[in-house]
């Protein structure tokens, strides 16, 4: 229902650009359709999304350039003081023009709420989107570096907590989070998820050809980072393939991310070549047709403290497409897929290869947690959902007083 004056909204976002980033397009596509006016400044991608200016589904999109970090801490430390700088000269630049209702910022890095500090003193408030544990995700990726940087993350993340008005949590365990460590009232933290839409995330026909020959298809959707669990995978398989003696199997890798290039390796060194394709980023259509032709898919993402209280996009988009799927026993992953997945213990890429013959042995027992997938998405965790609970708390954001800068609750 449009608004008598449509409430201007900036959205702030690091790690992607839009509308690449999936969960900030649907949002801010949702935030038009309900008659907000919205703006998101963004870095310009390197193959897609490249142009400064680009306008979709009525979301006036802002980019500046920014090369993604390299080379451990101090590479993200060049990376996030550029991005900080440009959407901070964007941000003055538009909100001068006309001022924003409300800053939408997402994580990572938690240094956002530096923006939107600038932009509060005519009353605009801050809304947190707490995509990822950035703690957490710091430890995972540089464990062995100075503890000193992870406890400076631990700052930023209490700063953000402390200056916003409201925070949106991908999941319970995170809002959990912005209660208890970061001392937000829980009446101003909802959980809105990531979730695809089913009204376009549909199965297609398969393709038999996408199998290369092979009796079943296995398939990874998603980031290949450090901490994503792609080598577990890939060891998973050559025990599968190696010590089992499957050779009946072809696994598809879809995606792109930091260890990419290691993996690719990896696989070589495992003795996996023909049986592993990496294929980059896909297109949506050609990430539905390989699901669609799946047998069984993967999320290997090993049990860490980041890993066990986030919830992965992909266990999701498996179970909209009605596929079965192998994951470590990580607590977000058992609530999302419930019985629509079998889990591998303690990191145990051994069992996770054992797992994966398992359940290609057992067509109908693939078939049942496929459609019970497809079932548990539609009726709790679509977008509809999602959707919803956003502009829920978008309503009570504009509908009750800021929090104070230096008064909780």
């Amino acid at each position: 229902m449009p608004h008598a004056s449509a409430p201007r909204v900036l959205i702030l976002v690091e790690n992607l650009s839009v509308p690449f980033d999936r969960r900030v397009t649907q949002e801010a596509a949702a935030l038009v359709e309900d008659g907000y006016s919205v703006d998101v400044i963004c870095p310009q991608g390197t193959k897609r999304d490249t142009e400064p200016y680009a306008e979709h589904q009525g979301v006036r999109i802002h980019r500046y350039p920014l090369t993604a970090a390299t080379g451990g801490p101090s590479g993200y430390a060049r990376e996030y003081s550029l991005a900080i700088y440009h959407t901070l000269r964007i941000a003055r630049r538009l909100h001068r023009a006309s001022p924003f209702d409300v800053v939408h910022a997402c994580n990572p890095p938690d240094l956002l709420f530096l923006v939107a500090l600038a932009l509060r003193r005519g009353g605009t408030r801050f809304l947190f989107d707490h995509h990822d544990l950035v703690p957490e995700l710091f430890w995972s990726r540089f464990s062995g570096g100075p503890r000193a940087l992870y406890y400076a993350s631990r700052i930023l993340e209490r700063l953000t907590f402390h200056f916003c008005d409201a925070v949106i949590s991908t999941n319970e365990s995170y809002r959990s989070v912005a209660i208890s460590r970061g001392k937000v009232p829980a009446d101003r933290v909802r959980v809105v998820r990531s979730a695809p839409d089913l009204s376009t995330f549909v199965p297609v026909s398969p393709n038999a050809e996408l199998k290369k020959g092979k009796p079943y298809l296995a398939c990874y959707l998603g980031v290949m980072g450090p901490q994503d669990g792609v080598d577990y995978a890939l060891r998973a398989i050559a025990h599968l393939t190696h010590d089992l003696g499957r050779d009946d199997v072809h696994a598809v890798f879809m995606g792109s991310g930091d260890a990419f290039e290691d993996c690719v390796a990896l696989a070589q060194d495992l003795g996996l070549n023909g049986q592993v394709e990496f294929t980059g980023r896909v297109p949506d259509l050609t990430v539905q047709e390989y699901l669609s032709t799946a047998d069984v898919c993967l999320s290997p993402d090993p049990h860490n403290p980041l890993n066990d209280l986030s919830s992965m996009n992909k266990v999701v988009e498996y179970m909209a497409m009605g596929k079965p799927l192998i994951s470590f026993d990580l607590k977000e992953a058992r609530y999302t897929a419930q019985d629509c997945a079998l889990y591998a213990g303690d990191n145990d890429e051994k069992e996770f290869g054992r797992l994966i013959g398992e359940l290609l042995d057992a067509p109908t027992r693939r078939e049942q947690m496929g459609e019970k997938g497809r079932a548990r998405v539609a009726e709790s965790l679509s977008w509809d959902v999602s959707r919803q609970n956003l502009l829920e708390a978008y309503q009570d954001l504009l509908n009750r007083p800021r929090r104070g800068l230096l008064r909780r609750g």
